[in-house]
C-alpha cells in the first residue's frame, strides 16, 4: 500500500456507526476527511471524526503512547519484533513501522481538525447556533494543538498544514518548519481555542479548562516557568472538579472512568470503539500478548512502599509468576486513554515553582502527589534535590503512560539517565515512506 504524505487516502478511513445524541455522549464517530459540512448534523459528525482520529490505534490508542514509554527506562520488550526493541535501545530507524503509523495517524487527526476549522464557520443552518459553532471549532483547534505538540516533541520541526487536504497530492512540496515554529503553532491554536470553548468541566471533550491543562504542559516544555505555574494553578484550584484521588488506582481500577483525577481522557466502549492497548500489556491468561512488560527496575520501585506506595497497583503477576502492566486491563477493550491528569498538573506546578526557587510551595505540590500514593513526604531541601525528586516522582506516577522519554529529553538529562550521548537521537527520524513520497521533506540529522 502506497503511503501518501501526512494522511491515508480517503478510501482507507473507517466510517463508524453514528450515535444517538452528540452533546450527551462520548465522541464516537469517524468520518471521511473530506466530508462536506453543510448543517448541524454534518458538523457534529465532523467533530466526532476528529476525536475518533485522536483515539485511533496509531495515535493515543497505542502507537504514539508506546513511543513515550518504550523509549524510556521502565519497559522491557518480551517479543521478537526488532522494531519495538529499537525504542528500548534508543536506536530507532526511519523504516520503523510504529513511527510511520503514528505520523500518519497524527496528520489524519490534523486534517480532520482542519476540516472543522475551515468549514463549520460557513454553515448557515439555524440549528447550528453560534455557540455550537464556537464549541466545535474550539475543540478542533485544541486537538490540532495537541497533535502539533506531539509532532514537535517527537520529530522536531514538521510541515505545518492548516487547510484540509482533499487530494493526496494537495500538500506535496511543503517544507518542514522549525521546531520553534511548530511549537508556535501549538500556542497559536491554544490561544484560538480558549475563548471559543465553554468554561465547563468535561473529561472527554475539550473545554477551556482542558486548554489550560495543555498550556501548562506546553509552557513547561518551553521552560516558561511563570506561565506553566499559572496555567497549572488554574486547573488545580478548581478542586471541586479536579483533584487527586486516594488510593492511586481510584482513577482506573474497578472499571472507573471519568473521575475527578482526569482532566482529559479518551472514551472507548469496547464494541464500536476499541482501545487495543490492553492487548500489549495483559498476559495470555487474560487474553493479551504481554508484548511489553515492566522491567525489573520498575517493578522494584513500584513495590517499594517508600517509593511506589499504592502505585504498586500498576503491576501484577500472571500464572507464570511474570510481572505485567495493569493500567489497561478491561475486557472487552474499553480502557480510557489518559491524556491529561490532575497529578500531572501538580507535578508541572511543582517543577515550575522549583525552577523559580519557590521551594516550599514546590515541595508541597510534590508531596501532595506522594501523599495520594501513600508515600512519606519528600525532604528535598535544595533546588537541585527538589527537581530530581520531581523527575523521579514522574517516573513512578506515569510509569505506564507516555511521559518518561519526553521528560528526560526536555530536561536535557538523556545522557545522564539513558546514556544517550548522540544529540541527534533525541528526535526520531522522519518515516522513510514520507521522504520517498515528497522530496521536499528532509531527514533529521544523524539518520
Amino acid at each position: 500500500m502506497k503511503v501518501t504524505k501526512y494522511i491515508l487516502s480517503v478510501s482507507l478511513i473507517t466510517v463508524l456507526v453514528s450515535c444517538d445524541s452528540f452533546l450527551d455522549v462520548k465522541p464516537k464517530e469517524s468520518i471521511s476527511d473530506v466530508v462536506t459540512i453543510v448543517d448541524r448534523t454534518s458538523a457534529e459528525t465532523a467533530i466526532r471524526g476528529v476525536y475518533s482520529a485522536l483515539a485511533d490505534g496509531g495515535y493515543y490508542g497505542t502507537s504514539f503512547q508506546s513511543i513515550g514509554y518504550l523509549s524510556g527506562d521502565n519497559i522491557v520488550w518480551t517479543g521478537s519484533q526488532s522494531q519495538v526493541q529499537e525504542f528500548i535501545n534508543k536506536r530507532v530507524n526511519a523504516d520503523n513501522s510504529t513511527i510511520s503509523g503514528a505520523w500518519i495517524a497524527i496528520y489524519r487527526t490534523i486534517n480532520r481538525a482542519n476540516n472543522v476549522i475551515e468549514k463549520v464557520a460557513t454553515v448557515t443552518d439555524p440549528q447550528l447556533t453560534q455557540a455550537l459553532k464556537n464549541q466545535y471549532i474550539g475543540e478542533a483547534y485544541f486537538i490540532r494543538a495537541l497533535a502539533y505538540f506531539d509532532l514537535a516533541r517527537t520529530w522536531g520541526g514538521v510541515p505545518l498544514i492548516t487547510k484540509p487536504t482533499v487530494n493526496p497530492t494537495d500538500n506535496v512540496g511543503i517544507a518542514r518548519s522549525s521546531q520553534a515554529e511548530t511549537y508556535a503553532q501549538v500556542l497559536k491554536d491554544l490561544e484560538a481555542a480558549e475563548p471559543l470553548l465553554p468554561a465547563t468541566t468535561d473529561r472527554y471533550r475539550a473545554t477551556r479548562k482542558t486548554v489550560w491543562a495543555l498550556r501548562a504542559r506546553y509552557h513547561l516544555y518551553q521552560k516558561e516557568w511563570v506561565k506553566a505555574e499559572e496555567y497549572a494553578d488554574k486547573v488545580i484550584t478548581d478542586a471541586t472538579n479536579y483533584r487527586l484521588l486516594k488510593p492511586f488506582s481510584a482513577f482506573f481500577a474497578n472499571d472507573a472512568r471519568g473521575t475527578a483525577e482526569s482532566v482529559f481522557e479518551i472514551f472507548y466502549n469496547g464494541t464500536t470503539e476499541v482501545n487495543g492497548h490492553r492487548g500489549q500489556w495483559q498476559p495470555q491468561t487474560n487474553g493479551g500478548t504481554r508484548q511489553w512488560a515492566p522491567n525489573d527496575a520498575l517493578v522494584t520501585l513500584l513495590n517499594n512502599p517508600a517509593v511506589g506506595g499504592t502505585r504498586s497497583s500498576l503491576v501484577a503477576k500472571d500464572n507464570q509468576n511474570r510481572w505485567y502492566g495493569n493500567l489497561y486491563y478491561r475486557n472487552p477493550a474499553s480502557d480510557p486513554s489518559y491524556i491529561l491528569r490532575a497529578a500531572e498538573l501538580y507535578l508541572i506546578r511543582a517543577e515550575a515553582r522549583a525552577q523559580q526557587d519557590k521551594l516550599t510551595v514546590g515541595l508541597a505540590d510534590l508531596n501532595a502527589v506522594r501523599d495520594r500514593a501513600g508515600v512519606v513526604a519528600s525532604a528535598a531541601a535544595t533546588k537541585d534535590e527538589l527537581l530530581l525528586a520531581i523527575e523521579n516522582e514522574r517516573r513512578i506516577e506515569f510509569a505506564l503512560e507516555p511521559h518518561r522519554w519526553f521528560d528526560i529529553v526536555r530536561t536535557g538529562r538523556a545522557a545522564a539517565v539513558f546514556g544517550v550521548t548522540d544529540a541527534n537521537r533525541l528526535l526520531l527520524p522522519i518515516p522513510v515512506q514520507q521522504l520517498l513520497s515528497d522530496k521536499a521533506l528532509t531527514q533529521n540529522p544523524g539518520y
